[in-house]
């Protein structure tokens, strides 16, 4: 029961900030402020985990972390460009899931090849 009440409470906000007047920045600004938290908590995870696993990474040969650090840049960069992807069509949408394919295995590559023993 408590949840359907919160429920009810962040429906009725959000139904005030779009239908009130100037309601459509309001949630433009709730909704930026949403996302950076968001990306915020993101970026401190992958901080937590690099930390975490600082020796391993070390350990990876220099052609292993080049892929690693590639494939972590062109991720970054697709998400960066969603909007203008998305905005091409379905060929920007085929282009933004190769992208993200790839960055995808590079990063198992690089896992794989670095759990094998030698």
């Amino acid at each position: 029961m408590r949840q359907a009440l919160n429920f009810g409470i962040v429906a009725l906000v959000a139904l005030v900030l779009t239908l009130a007047p100037g309601g459509g920045s309001a949630l433009n600004v709730l909704l930026t402020l949403l996302t950076m938290g968001f990306l915020a908590g993101i970026a401190l995870f992958a901080n937590r985990l690099y930390r975490q696993n600082r020796l391993a990474i070390d350990a990876l040969t220099p052609a292993q972390r080049l892929v690693l650090y590639g494939s972590i840049g062109v991720a970054l960069l697709t998400f960066t460009a969603t909007a203008r992807l998305f905005a091409v069509g379905g060929l920007g949408l085929l282009a933004w899931f190769a992208l993200l394919g790839a960055c995808s295995y590079g990063v198992f590559w690089v896992y794989t090849q670095s759990q094998r023993y030698e």
